[in-house]
């Protein structure tokens, strides 16, 4: 019995940031000295991304026409800091419908009815509220009253690997599931001013997005092309515990992110991905692009050519980081055959069946620091 992905939906929120503005809006802030103001360009300007999605619509220099239930900006442009509860709140009220946007995308994706949806398995760290988005799932897509519901909160960027394989473990004891595994992130309701090097990376990276998968192990429901799912791994570095780090302060989540994290996974990723993947060869790879230095250390430390992380780059670049919701959006090309010829490898699917498939290699980063892996195959169905 093999578990697949069947499909994969994100969904993004409608203001899109260019990378420059959200740079020169934090570099204009009253009070800002000009060692900060050249951190912040330094930060913005090195970090590979052209653009970000922000729920808060106010950050585009716009007149919103949707305005933020929180006070973000005032008449001045400068930009304010609102309570943790403040900003909870606008999460209640908007990562819901971005929840079921993904999801309601996936299971299109899949040709798959809510009402053969068995379990449904939520993920996010930026936020939180109950009955929370896993509840919210079934009352929004008219999911059946009797499915089983799991969620993973701050797990961080690196949670919606084990999202995979919890779906995974559900399929392997109840061959006949459907699960749904949803990731959503509102990563910007968290930003506010500050001359802390660690602050001014992660409002220059993170940016707020979801996306959806479709589990299962029955072959019936799969399409032209899916995913198959043969192993996990998971892998906690020799340190990093203090350099990557996720808590709720007074005025929102304080994310640390110091500049150890990329030196720490530079150093560590060959031994992590060799206990692994052992003597496996892959053809592909699917790196979450915590930031463009990560994905410098990983291509360094794993020798790969400068094509092997494409894909990776290429969400960076269009949609910023959008913590556990990420590394779908890589996976999402990868499926749909749209990663391109460089960074997707050149074995394919050149047998009958998808016999071959593709190997590819995701690796995903978190809290601790930690480093989560899985082994997919991409399949295609026999032509006729």
């Amino acid at each position: 019995m093999v578990t697949s992905v069947l499909s994969i939906g994100t969904a993004v929120p409608p203001t899109r940031l260019a990378q420059q503005h959200v740079r020169d809006l934090f570099a204009a802030q009253p009070g800002t000295s000009r060692l900060t103001q050249r951190l912040i360009g330094a930060a913005f300007d090195a970090s590979g991304i052209d653009h970000r999605h922000t729920v808060l619509a106010e950050f585009s220099g716009q007149a919103p026409q949707t305005p933020s239930g929180i006070p973000v900006l005032d008449d001045t442009g400068r930009i304010l800091s609102p309570s943790t509860g403040a900003r909870n709140d606008e999460y209640i009220r908007q990562a819901p419908p971005l929840f079921a946007a993904a999801a309601d995308a996936a299971l299109r994706g899949a040709g798959v009815a809510p009402g053969q949806v068995t379990h449904v398995v939520t993920v996010s760290c930026t936020g939180m509220f109950a009955p929370g988005p896993d509840y919210r799932l079934v009352r929004d897509l008219g999911l059946p009253v009797t499915v089983e519901r799991y969620h993973l909160g701050f797990v961080g960027c690196a949670a919606a690997l084990p999202g995979l394989r919890t779906a995974a473990r559900i399929c392997a004891g109840d061959p006949d599931a459907v699960v749904l595994v949803v990731c959503a992130e509102l990563c910007t309701l968290h930003f506010r001013v500050s001359d802390d090097p660690q602050q001014i990376v992660s409002s220059s990276v993170f940016a707020d997005g979801a996306a959806a998968a479709v589990v299962s192990a029955d072959p019936t429901l799969r399409g032209a092309h899916w995913l198959e799912l043969e192993r996990f791994g998971t892998a906690v570095t020799d340190d990093g515990e203090q350099d990557m780090a996720w808590t709720v302060g007074d005025e929102g989540f304080d994310m640390v992110l110091s500049a150890e994290v990329p030196r720490i996974i530079g150093r560590e990723i060959r031994g992590a991905v060799a206990r692994f993947l052992g003597e496996d060869e892959v053809d592909a790879w699917a790196v979450h692009p915590g930031g463009r230095s990560v994905l410098d250390r990983v291509e360094t430390g794993l020798d790969l050519p400068a094509s092997a992380l494409a894909a990776s780059r290429g969400v960076l670049r269009d949609y910023g980081n959008m913590s556990s919701a990420t590394i779908l959006f890589i996976l999402r090309a990868f499926l749909d055959g749209t990663a391109g010829d460089a960074a997707a490898g050149t074995a394919g699917d050149t047998a009958p069946g998808g016999q071959r498939g593709q190997r590819i290699a995701a690796l995903a980063f978190g809290p601790g620091l930690t480093v989560e892996s899985a082994l997919l195959t991409r399949r295609a169905a026999e032509r006729a």
